[in-house]
């Protein structure tokens, strides 16, 4: 029988600020410093050729995984995924390693000291995984997880599109700087100087609205996989990352494409798309608890394949004209409506048990090995002049196998139930 703890009004919101401050600030840090500022230091700065700086960024891709997935069993194996303190503790360790890299990154003057670098942020970036992720069930109830997401997604992607067009390894730094300095004091003093509000947050997960994901079958041990839906999920949505970053990358250095969208120098188009994030990322938090799994994958797939073959058109037919507003607002509400499943769904396969290991295998393979590997095969497709066109057909080709593999999951009959764990 679970023990009943008093908690304080006040405090779950605490808990809910806490999460979505981390989970928005992580996730702005690395789809602007690490995927873009890195590329910006090894190009500009070092002057290092493009296929260099992919191997540098598979580097990153491998040692991030490694790390995330070590931590992640090691911190199941120890029941470390159940104590609050210790992902709590984690997390500002991690932080202040960060703030520190994100402060010597511009002063890097040689392709070893890039790779030293890389190493030290996989370290942090690999811990940051299952401590941050893990806290999904000590902080947001499983029943308000859409919208908590939607809300983590909109912080991390409207100031990415509205302030953060010149993409320079300086800049980035600079920005970053002034908020983790101060989270970094923040965060260190939460996790190590004891106090009520974090003795009241590690007790949480045992509340009946916390904890057991609404993807946890029934009676399932924490020594046991996951699952047969987890590994499909897994599988696709590392698919969602490679296509997604296999096709951003190359957009964003075509100028006919960023001159109308990214870095456009009207406000009001940087706002749109903004803007665009934002609806999404609310339409999807509202829709996540009510759809199922493959129904949202498959939204998922259909809207990039979308995306894809309306750059493709434009590439084939009208590659001179200005791309419309239209094809960068989509691409926009494709990104957050997967971002808000990938801020919920694994902790949803979760218990407090098995969460640090569940999101190690859920965020690093799809979100850290998938991004970064096809960061690092657009790079070399651009290196060898890969025309933009056949790039972009095979961004849409894997994006329509990817849509059809899902259609024809959802038309398999689903074998068992999954127990919604009661509000």
């Amino acid at each position: 029988m679970r023990a009943r703890v008093p908690v304080t009004a006040w405090v779950p919101w605490c808990g809910l600020g806490l999460f979505v401050a981390a989970a928005s600030a992580g996730y702005f840090y690395n789809l602007t410093f690490v995927q873009l500022g890195l590329v910006d230091l090894g190009e500009r700065v070092l002057g290092l050729p493009p296929e260099r700086i992919a191997r540098a960024m598979a580097l990153l891709a491998g040692l991030t995984l490694c790390v995330a997935l070590g931590a992640g069993l090691v911190m199941h194996h120890r029941r470390w995924s159940e104590d609050f303190r210790v992902k709590l503790r984690l997390l500002a360790v991690v932080v202040v390693l960060q703030t520190v890299l994100t402060a010597v990154a511009p002063q890097l003057r040689s392709e070893a000291g890039l790779l030293a670098w890389i190493v030290a942020a996989s370290v942090g970036l690999g811990l940051g995984v299952p401590s941050l992720f893990g806290l999904t069930c000590d902080l947001v109830p499983t029943r308000h997880r859409g919208t908590v997401a939607a809300v983590a997604t909109s912080a991390a992607f409207l100031p990415a599109a509205v302030f953060s067009s010149d993409w320079r390894i300086e800049p980035f730094a600079a920005q970053l700087l002034w908020l983790m300095a101060p989270s970094a004091v923040a965060l260190v003093v939460l996790a190590f100087v004891p106090s009520p509000l974090t003795a009241a947050l590690a007790r949480q997960h045992h509340l009946p609205r916390y904890g057991t994901g609404r993807f946890v079958r029934h009676r399932v041990r924490s020594r046991r996989w996951p699952g047969r839906a987890f590994t499909l999920a897994l599988l696709l949505m590392f698919g969602v990352y490679f296509i997604d970053s296999l096709g951003f990358l190359r957009i964003v250095d075509t100028p006919v494409y960023i001159g109308s969208a990214w870095h456009s120098d009207d406000p009001g188009t940087l706002w749109a798309i903004g803007g665009a994030h934002v609806v999404a990322a609310v339409l999807a938090g509202i829709l996540y608890p009510a759809l199922g799994q493959r129904v949202l994958l498959g939204w998922i797939f259909a809207l990039f394949a979308l995306v894809q073959l309306s750059y493709v058109l434009h590439a084939l037919t009208t590659p001179e004209l200005p791309a419309t507003l239209g094809m960068p607002l989509l691409y926009a509400v494709a990104v957050s409506v997967y971002t808000v499943l990938n801020f919920t769904l694994w902790a949803d396969f979760s218990t407090p048990a098995t969460i640090a290991r569940n999101t190690a295998v859920g965020v690093g393979v799809s979100g850290w090995l998938a991004t970064f590997l096809s960061t690092s095969l657009s790079i070399w497709w651009t290196s060898v002049e890969l025309p933009f066109a056949q790039h972009l057909r095979a961004v849409a080709a894997i994006s329509l196998l990817l849509f059809t593999a899902t259609v024809l999951l959802f038309l398999l009959p689903d074998r068992g139930r999954v127990r919604e764990e009661p509000a």
